[in-house]
């Protein structure tokens, strides 16, 4: 009889055990599950290549001449990107100290001076200002000029006169080299 208690408290011992191991083994099997069925519906979240591909914008700025701008697409959204003159980048510096709705300086809106990039996405009713072509409109400041409402832009994109509430925006960028220039 002792054998038998013995042989049954083995028995109990094992059969614990294995139950431990099966109860483990079916939660790992069920959360791994779980997670492949969950991940394609995880993964759709994220955006699309061409999303992606849009995401960013290279320009080569070596063909862009002093004085000269030129309008690429970021996003959807037209940027500006203008090689300024001596002179717009002395008067961009001097209105540092006008009276400006919103407050900045001319080089916390430029990496190089020489070079403005800017939104071009009037920020009262988001029309697209004019002083972009050789002829158009470039308002009282010698920037930009949105004919809807009158809003006057400096040579720095901020808003000096009309209704818009805020300077154009500056999108991320950075310089590749001297002759190109990503956004995005």
């Amino acid at each position: 009889m002792a054998d038998t208690a013995t042989n049954v408290e083995n028995k109990t011992e094992a059969g614990e055990s294995r139950r431990d191991f099966l109860l483990l083994a079916t939660s790992a099997v069920g959360v791994a599950g779980t997670a492949a069925a969950i991940w394609p519906f995880v993964d759709s979240m994220n955006p699309s290549a061409d999303v992606l591909a849009l995401s960013t914008t290279e320009v080569d700025i070596s063909q862009i001449e002093e004085g000269q701008s030129v309008t690429v697409v970021w996003r959807g959204k037209p940027v500006f990107v203008r090689h300024r003159t001596a002179e717009e980048i002395e008067l961009a510096e001097k209105d540092n100290t006008a009276d400006l709705r919103d407050v900045q300086k001319d080089e916390d809106r430029v990496q190089k001076p020489e070079w403005l990039i800017l939104i071009g996405i009037c920020t009262h009713l988001g029309c697209i200002p004019l002083g972009q072509k050789p002829g158009d409109p470039r308002g009282d400041f010698g920037g930009w000029f949105c004919p809807c409402h009158g809003s006057h832009y400096d040579t720095s994109g901020r808003i000096r006169k009309g209704p818009a509430p805020r300077n154009l925006a500056v999108p991320p960028y950075e310089f590749l080299d001297d002759e190109n220039v990503k956004i995005g």
